[in-house]
């Protein structure tokens, strides 16, 4: 076994969705560093621009596209086709509405569990075949503290990310005998465009850092070793997992 290589992306091509900020980019700046070829998707044209040129800058290979993938035009296999062969699919693209239950609209449901549930699943399952040709593959989804607890004004989104925990453990089962792993990484509180509504009250922010166990709230930089391991051949026998990234907030 050449364990000097256990973590090492090269010949590799990634897909990460959302990544043109918060959790997406600093997934795909360590699957860069690590030597993937990247590509990220984002909504937003202008940040997804950005994106690329920092990650290029580092020295790191990355491309761009921009996309709305909650876009009720939006065509899976037709964007599948147009992106080609991937090896690793990192599902970052998220929305959470932050509704009280009596405010939830039919609409915001809809969008809520499309993005954060429909769109892994579908987006994921049109570059299985790849994966299984070549008998290796990485699914990489984002849980949430949400996939097992429940949070004020949180319904819809709760839902989906309780759902993201068991799509990952049937995905799991659906292609991992083909040498396809599925895990999900489940985030603490990190500074990021979902939550900075959260990050705009220090107060807040304070008493979240409070309930962890290390004392602090996430960065940007302790989401590398966990999503590099996952994408990496030193996961080789870790499938169908939620992973907690919360500096120990569900230990309390």
């Amino acid at each position: 076994m050449d364990i000097l290589n256990l973590f090492s992306l090269k010949q590799k091509r990634a897909l990460v969705t959302g990544g043109n900020s918060g959790i997406g980019f600093a997934i795909a700046e360590a699957l860069s560093a690590a030597g993937a070829q990247v590509v990220i998707v984002g909504r937003n044209s202008s940040k997804v621009t950005r994106s690329v040129t920092a990650i290029q800058q580092t020295g790191g290979t990355c491309e761009g596209i921009s996309a709305d993938l909650a876009h009720p035009d939006f065509d899976v296999d037709t964007f599948a086709t147009k992106i080609g062969a991937i090896d690793i699919v990192v599902n970052a693209a998220g929305v959470n509405l932050r509704e009280p239950a009596e405010a939830i609209s039919s609409e915001s449901w809809d969008k809520t569990l499309n993005i954060n549930l429909k769109i892994p699943f579908f987006l994921s399952r049109a570059f299985v075949p790849h994966m299984q040709q070549q008998r290796w593959g990485r699914v990489i989804n984002i849980a949430s503290l949400q996939t097992g607890r429940a949070f004020t004004n949180g319904l819809a989104y709760g839902a989906s990310k309780g759902g993201v925990g068991q799509l990952t453990r049937a995905m799991s089962e659906a292609w991992s005998g083909d040498g396809i792993t599925a895990n999900a990484i489940a985030p603490g509180f990190f500074r990021t465009p979902l939550t900075q509504s959260l990050y705009d009250q220090p107060e807040i922010v304070a008493e979240l850092a409070s309930k962890t166990t290390i004392g602090r709230n996430g960065e940007p930089s302790d989401l590398y070793g966990l999503s590099l391991f996952l994408a990496s051949p030193a996961s080789d026998y870790v499938t169908g997992q939620v992973i907690y990234l919360d500096g120990g907030f569900t230990a309390k």
